[in-house]
């Protein structure tokens, strides 16, 4: 028996090995082992069993780690198609398929002392008063941890050994799940009513998926992806979860993808009061970055058990062996944070569709501002579009102010951090005990430090970047490298040492302090990840937003959506142009999405509400088609503007990215790699070549970086065609290169 194993080294080959006899039961495609590689032992994973090699001398594999397998054989294909398009090793893709802690050797199950009465236990009459007090806490055949025990009854393990020897009592080890919601009370709730928009949406993809389980076996084209685009508030969760019900009906389960930043302890809980209420506490598994390792891996392990049946998680949720597959929903499909900056950069949103298809599972992407690639397929025919044009129970959609901050200067001090017209709904929002939330997406206190003598700025010694003042640290901190140095008192150049340096710029601590000063009765509070370090942190300020303890609730994207709290009547936008006029061609579609859903935080509730958005640029189209509400005429501008210069989604883009400490090695490696880049042009029609050019940001954790852009209509081949290029190219000493495909951000 042969096995060809695909190793946990980046080399870009499978190798074959003989399996042993003893060994021949427990492998098959999937299955993670041990294997002699050179003089050491290194782990990989069976890709296939072939019947030869054309190798003559095999060497035998070692051990085998999992069993069963942990990889199934459709993510493992799954795995294959992400290395070929995003163009990276197989091995690299196969480590996105599994966590950290479940590819470890030793398992990861916490095991406890458990403590336990024989269901029919005959009392010897010598027991003392003691013993028998002890053992009445225990109910027949229950179970009970030994550390719960020795506290309940105040005595010692001794005690309990000695109950044991005389046959009253069972010690055992037993596995304990780490359950990341085990303290939380979870009420039921029941679906509610749809309007309908909702039911006939709902009632398209419960069609879809009884047509592709009827077809299961082939034969039938596979359902279109749905593009589910509904206004902020118009009940798109809804039919989420009674899609999924529909889902568990059939004996199927469902992957539910949710941005990083909005894995909210409301997300969480909808989706646990509806399926995970009473006995089915585990039908819910919950996959993100902010679990500790050992409760990913019980999650994880729960899955592919089969006693979770609903996935919900962040991008790496979409490679949940969860078997059969019937619904997968990308919920924020817009997002950013769905795009992987890391080999393999994979963008989990298009993985969905491509797992969809090949697993025959309906793929429902919802957003209230759609990526252009969606949006784009949908009006092409490739995706369904279905829409949501109104709020649920009729409400009103907010009504947007723009504020032109040009007007609203102070003289030689530039534009203060609120408007007038901000300043005072806000006091009228706090005398009738409604809730405001601002919106900057920027942490720290002020953004660069300056002196107005010599012109001193304070930079990042590794970045181009200059460093943000942390005020109540007393830091400057590099929000890209994390570099940080305490705050000078004078100028920190030597030969001026003025003590007159200032702070310019303004972040989420700076509005925080102002908004102290302007209502000092109000309950303020922040949310960026300066403040938000534990888990805990996010739910416990949510929880008492929620409750009416905090008045004004101040953040960055992490309180843009995903959130419904019906007392937040207004909504401030304090600086709207932040990421408007980066050097990125998706720079106005980013910051109409980012307006538009964090005007939807308000008006969800019975009160209508109102959004005030700050801005120095009020007639860009992104900010004036955000203010209407829409969407559909953004899309019709920006759209043209792509198709004339052919940038997605017109076409596919490769980005290729040369770094190193040598600025000029990494440019003469560029130039070359420009002139190979040029022998397939007549390959490929209309490939469009950009560069070499210094990346905007040429700087990054002391990395120098140049850039080569490509965009072609055929992807697929041009990912082939750039791996065969990439693996025949010897770069310099301390130069590397990346390979993008369809980048999301090009700085």
């Amino acid at each position: 028996m042969i096995a060809r194993v695909t190793l946990e080294v980046a080399i870009r080959k499978e190798f074959d090995y003989l399996v042993p006899p003893e060994l021949a039961e427990q492998v098959e495609v999937g299955t993670r082992v041990k294997v002699p590689f050179g003089a050491r032992q290194v782990f990989g994973c069976v890709t296939a069993l072939p019947e030869s090699s054309p190798h003559a001398k095999l060497r035998s594999l070692t051990a085998v780690i999992s069993r069963p397998s942990l990889i199934t054989p459709r993510v493992l294909d799954l795995a294959r198609w992400i290395a070929d398009y995003y163009c990276c090793p197989t091995e690299s893709a196969l480590r996105s398929v599994l966590p950290e802690v479940v590819r470890q050797e030793k398992e990861a199950w916490r095991y406890q002392r458990m403590a336990r009465r024989p269901a029919n236990p005959d009392t010897p009459a010598r027991l003392t008063q003691r013993q028998q007090e002890i053992l009445q806490l225990l109910e027949p055949g229950a179970e009970m941890p030994v550390s719960r025990l020795l506290e309940k009854a105040r005595t010692t393990l001794s005690t309990l050994k000695r109950l044991e020897s005389l046959g009253c009592l069972i010690l055992s080890q037993s596995i304990t799940e780490r359950d990341p919601y085990a303290h939380e009370t979870i009420l039921p709730t029941e679906p509610l009513c749809l309007n309908p928009e909702q039911s006939a949406a709902l009632d398209r993809i419960i069609r879809a998926m009884d047509g592709q389980r009827a077809h299961a076996g082939g034969g039938r084209p596979e359902a279109q992806p749905f593009l589910l685009h509904g206004v902020t508030g118009s009940g798109k969760t809804e039919i989420y979860l009674q899609a999924i019900a529909h889902a568990l009906k059939n004996g199927q389960g469902a992957i539910v993808l949710v941005p990083e930043i909005s894995l909210t302890p409301q997300t969480v809980e909808r989706f646990k009061a509806r399926f995970c209420a009473g006995p089915l506490r585990t039908l819910v598994a919950v996959l993100h970055s902010h679990l500790s390792a050992g409760e990913r891996h019980d999650e994880w392990h729960k899955i592919r058990q089969g006693r979770s049946r609903i996935v919900i998680g962040a991008r790496s949720a979409i490679f949940a062996p969860v078997e059969p597959l019937g619904l997968i929903v990308v919920d924020e499909e817009h997002e950013h944070s769905y795009k992987q900056e890391e080999a393999p950069r994979y963008h989990a949103r298009d993985v969905a569709v491509v797992r969809g298809w090949r697993e025959k599972a309906v793929v429902v992407l919802g957003s209230a501002t759609p990526s252009l690639e969606s949006y784009f397929n949908a009006r092409r025919g490739k995706y369904c579009l279905l829409e949501l044009p109104t709020r649920v129970d009729d409400q009103k959609l907010p009504l947007v102010r723009v504020i032109d901050m040009r007007s609203e200067g102070r003289h030689d001090k530039g534009p203060p951090v609120f408007s007038r017209r901000l300043r005072e709904a806000i006091a009228q929002r706090l005398e009738r005990k409604e809730q405001v939330m601002l919106f900057l997406n920027r942490r720290g206190y002020a953004s660069s430090l300056q002196c107005p003598k010599c012109g001193y700025v304070a930079g990042c010694p590794q970045c181009s970047l200059a460093l943000t003042y942390h005020r109540r640290d007393q830091v400057l901190r590099c929000h890209l490298c994390g570099h940080q140095a305490p705050a000078p008192v004078v100028c920190p150049s030597e030969t001026c040492r003025n003590p007159a340096i200032r702070y310019a710029g303004l972040g989420t601590e700076k509005v925080e302090d102002i908004l102290g000063q302007i209502f000092p009765r109000a309950v303020i509070s922040r949310m960026d990840s300066d403040v938000m370090k534990r888990k805990e942190d996010y739910r416990r300020v949510l929880g008492d937003f929620r409750t009416g303890k905090i008045d004004i609730l101040v953040g960055t994207q992490m309180i843009a959506k995903g959130l419904h709290f019906p007392n937040v009547t207004l909504v401030g936008i304090i600086y709207a142009d932040l990421g408007l006029h980066v050097p990125d061609f998706r720079a106005g579609e980013r910051t109409f999405q980012l307006l538009t859903q964090v005007a939807g935080r308000a008006g969800r509730g019975d009160v209508e509400g109102e959004v005030i958005v700050q801005t120095l640029t009020p007639y860009h189209p992104a900010i004036q088609f955000a203010r209407r509400h829409d969407y559909a005429g953004f899309y019709e501008q920006e759209i043209e503007f792509r198709e004339q210069l052919q940038y997605p989604p017109a076409s596919h883009a490769a980005l290729l990215t040369l770094r190193g400490r040598n600025e000029d090695k990494v440019r003469f490696t560029a130039d070359h790699l420009r002139r190979c880049l040029d022998a397939l042009i007549p390959h490929f029609k209309g490939l469009i070549l950009a560069g070499p050019a210094p990346a905007p940001l040429l700087r990054a954790e002391s990395y120098y970086r140049y850039q080569i852009m490509l965009r072609t209509r055929q992807m697929s081949r041009l990912s082939r065609a750039l791996a065969e290029l990439v693996a025949s190219q010897k770069l310099p000493e301390d130069t590397f290169l990346a390979v993008d495909i369809d980048p999301m951000s090009l700085l």
